[in-house]
């Protein structure tokens, strides 16, 4: 019976023992080895041996990128606004031994270091710079940060500025301010629209105009080219044929009612050429009569 309690105290014991000396460590984890009390080395992935009782292995260190997410803190801006900003950071821890020894409490740190540059970063610029200008302000974060945890084997990828709450009554202002603001270019437009439009309508107009111009100048060139023709064409007949002066005042005269048509002539002139034609008329009649008549032919013989 005491030889049984014997081998079972010293196989336990050697289970102890094995699991001191064989560690296994998971995919991006590290250990940090202490011997006697003092840093000896870091456990990278995969597994490894330890002295039981002389070496002790600290918790795991994540080596992944981790995510924490501050709460809101108050910051005065430079037009002195109170806002409330929250923030999220982004970091990996890059040197176990420093993250093990450097700092006792890396995210607190973290958190008040990410505070103070807040507060010196947005302190330096106005409400509208705050909500507009994340990116800059990110940026600047970024860079403090990340001088600053350096040492701490620490490396600060991102930070984000994830919400940035200005009191009530400066939401309700600047509200007021984004409507009228809205309503300001919705009127630009508007009167932009109108006047395009009217733009629009004047030089379609003034092209009607133009086209209407040109259609009329064109109708008129040819209503005279029209005339000239027919005026050509009735000179040449006229020559063609030779009138006498008793023609052209009988024309003359056959022309003179003609012009005394229409319910606007109330008078009617007599021309002053209208006695020199009448006169053409007369002499042309006068000739005609002086022309010697022809004998009528005898009478025929009747039988004797």
């Amino acid at each position: 019976m005491a030889a049984l309690i014997v081998i079972a105290v010293v196989v336990l014991f050697a289970l102890i023992v094995a699991a001191r000396t064989i560690r296994v460590i998971p995919q991006a984890r590290a250990g940090v080895v202490e011997r006697l009390g003092r840093y000896s080395r870091t456990l990278e992935p995969g597994l490894t041996i330890v002295t039981p009782f002389i070496d002790r292995v600290k918790p795991l260190v994540d080596l992944r990128e981790q995510v924490v997410n501050f709460a809101p803190q108050s910051v005065i801006t430079e037009d002195n606004v109170v806002v409330g900003i929250e923030t999220v950071l982004y970091f990996t821890i890059t040197d176990p031994r420093s993250a093990s020894y450097e700092i006792a409490n890396p995210l607190q740190a973290i958190e008040q270091l990410t505070v103070t540059t807040l507060r010196n970063v947005i302190g330096g610029l106005s409400l509208e710079a705050t909500l507009t200008a994340r990116e800059n302000v990110n940026t600047e974060l970024r860079v403090v940060l990340d001088e600053a945890t350096g040492k701490w084997g620490i490396r600060i990828n991102r930070v984000e500025i994830k919400s940035v709450d200005p009191p009530a009554d400066i939401r309700t202002a600047m509200e007021k301010q984004m409507r009228a603001e809205r309503d300001r270019r919705a009127a630009i437009l508007t009167a932009e629209g109108e006047k395009q439009s009217q733009i629009l309508t004047a030089e379609g107009a003034k092209q009607a105009a133009v086209l209407t111009a040109e259609g009329e100048r064109q109708a008129a060139i040819l209503r005279a080219e029209g005339e000239a023709q027919a005026i050509d064409t009735v000179f040449k007949a006229i020559h063609a044929g030779k009138p006498n002066r008793e023609l052209l005042s009988y024309e003359y005269l056959q022309m003179l009612p003609q012009l005394a048509e229409g319910d606007a002539n109330k008078v009617f002139v007599v021309p002053s050429e209208f006695a020199s034609a009448f006169g053409g008329i007369g002499e042309a009649l006068a000739r005609r009569g002086e022309e010697p008549r022809t004998p009528p032919p005898p009478p025929p013989e009747r039988g004797s």
